[in-house]
């Protein structure tokens, strides 16, 4: 992803604006926030650990409000100083009392909070539902709960129950020792009835724990904002305001939603438990082999895309011909030396090498993890079809080194006054764009089932 590219773009944008934060470039007559900010050369920002939002990733800071909390600190030409806290409150106080610029929590606002803080412009909106375990009995209404539902203390969530708890005092019951992560975990394994989770971390920890089920939708719609102190003047929310507006114009929110919600949106409960049985339980077989020949490649990516393709079956053969656990045809097989598809070893081999030199005929241009997704389509469909697909997203004004745009545009490869224009002609470009965002959940949850010990 040229994420440089975007960041120079944001930067000239917020020069521009900070001329008229600072009164046609000269100095404030007021003290300015922003000016303060930027003259200390760092923004103090809290937020909490999560999959949604921060956590130490092998490659370092990672999460989708950590990432625009750092375009923001380069907007701003400022160094980011993020502290990470364990409590809702415990943060939130620390922004009352001018400790804190921004706190981006990644999680919804409540009325309550409303009257106690600023909040800049609304970047998403998420549902808040009820989550039971699959197989028990599914609540329908909170009247008829017998088991209270456990929220994280100072989260909307808690809030939220807080305000419908009216006369049922057993309704809520909140606790700091767990985080909402942890709470949806103990809901999967019957240690608790039920949590209150929004649409963000439910769809995130679905993957992990398929048996968790939505019993009814609480609140449809609620907004999520970074929160500033009252008390300051409005140059930051001024700020953040021309931040996001740059970023939804430029194109780089919408590629950063889908690097970490694009392909987990829909959930299959079926696949998604067949899956990690299947991990726990044939992946063992294999392991040693897709490690052995990833080379540069992640060796739980490969293993992702063996299963999309066969379902780990080293004798599985599609309808077409296409044999072994990495799905070759007879002609590739030929290419990268396999003489048996139906041997595993040879199969992982050949498979490893192919992906890897499709990944070499992306263009050097095209970063990651674009540049993955699209060798992904590529091993499905074809290179020929891919580049078809890219041409018709230039030819519609999109950007054809972003996969979050030519993803729109492979369902058009099997339309016919589409296709009818491209060198390559038809293709199931539908297939290969389910086909992708199927591996990156099952990379998802390889990953974490690695972490856990569990493959």
């Amino acid at each position: 992803m040229p994420l440089q590219h975007y960041k120079k773009r944001l930067k000239t944008s917020f020069f521009i604006a900070l001329c008229f934060f600072a009164t046609s470039c000269g100095s404030p007559t007021v003290p300015n926030a922003l000016l303060s900010l930027i003259e200390r050369g760092s923004i103090k920002v809290g937020t909490l650990y999560g999959a949604a939002t921060y956590y130490n990733g092998a490659e370092g800071p990672q999460g989708f409000e950590y990432e625009l909390l750092a375009g923001f600190s380069d907007y701003l030409g400022v160094t980011l100083d993020l502290y990470p806290f364990y409590s809702y409150d415990a943060m939130l106080e620390q922004l009352a009392e001018g400790n804190l610029d921004i706190v981006a929590t990644g999680d919804a606002v409540t009325d309550a909070l409303l009257m106690r803080f600023t909040y800049g412009p609304a970047y998403q909106t998420v549902a808040q539902h009820l989550v039971y375990r699959a197989g028990t009995t599914r609540p329908r209404e909170l009247d008829s709960l017998v088991d209270p539902v456990v929220a994280v203390s100072g989260s909307s969530q808690a809030q939220l129950l807080a305000v419908l708890n009216g006369s049922s005092e057993s309704l809520l019951v909140t606790t700091e020792d767990s985080d909402a992560e942890e709470l949806l975990q103990k809901v999967a394994t019957g240690d608790i009835a039920y949590t209150l989770a929004d649409s963000n971390r439910l769809a995130l920890q679905r993957r992990r724990h398929p048996n968790l089920a939505v019993g009814l939708t609480v609140r449809e719609e609620m907004p999520m904002a970074w929160a500033l102190n009252p008390e300051l003047d409005d140059s930051i929310k001024a700020a953040i305001i021309e931040y996001f507006g740059t970023v939804h114009q430029s194109g780089w929110f919408t590629v950063l939603e889908e690097k970490y919600f694009g392909h987990i949106r829909q959930f299959d409960y079926v696949d998604s438990r067949a899956f990690n049985q299947s991990a726990e339980s044939l992946l063992k077989d294999y392991k040693s082999m897709f490690q052995q020949y990833a080379g540069d490649l992640d060796w739980r990516l490969l293993a992702a895309m063996s299963y999309q393709e066969s379902h780990w079956d080293p004798d599985a053969i599609s309808r077409t011909g296409v044999r072994g656990l990495m799905m070759l045809t007879m002609d590739t097989a030929n290419d990268w030396d396999v003489e048996d598809r139906t041997d595993a070893e040879q199969s992982i081999r050949g498979g490893s090498r192919y992906f890897a030199s499709l990944l070499g005929r992306i263009p050097a241009r095209i970063g990651d993890p674009d540049r993955t997704w699209m060798a992904m389509a590529a091993y499905n469909l074809g290179l020929g079809h891919l580049e078809d697909a890219r041409i018709l997203t230039e030819r519609q004004g999109g950007n054809p080194d972003l996969w979050v745009d030519v993803k729109q545009r492979l369902p058009q490869l099997r339309q016919k006054k589409y296709y009818r224009t491209t060198r390559y002609g038809y293709a199931r470009g539908d297939e290969a764009l389910q086909y992708v965002d199927n591996i990156r959940r099952y990379y998802d949850s390889l990953l974490w089932l690695d972490e856990q010990g569990r493959i």
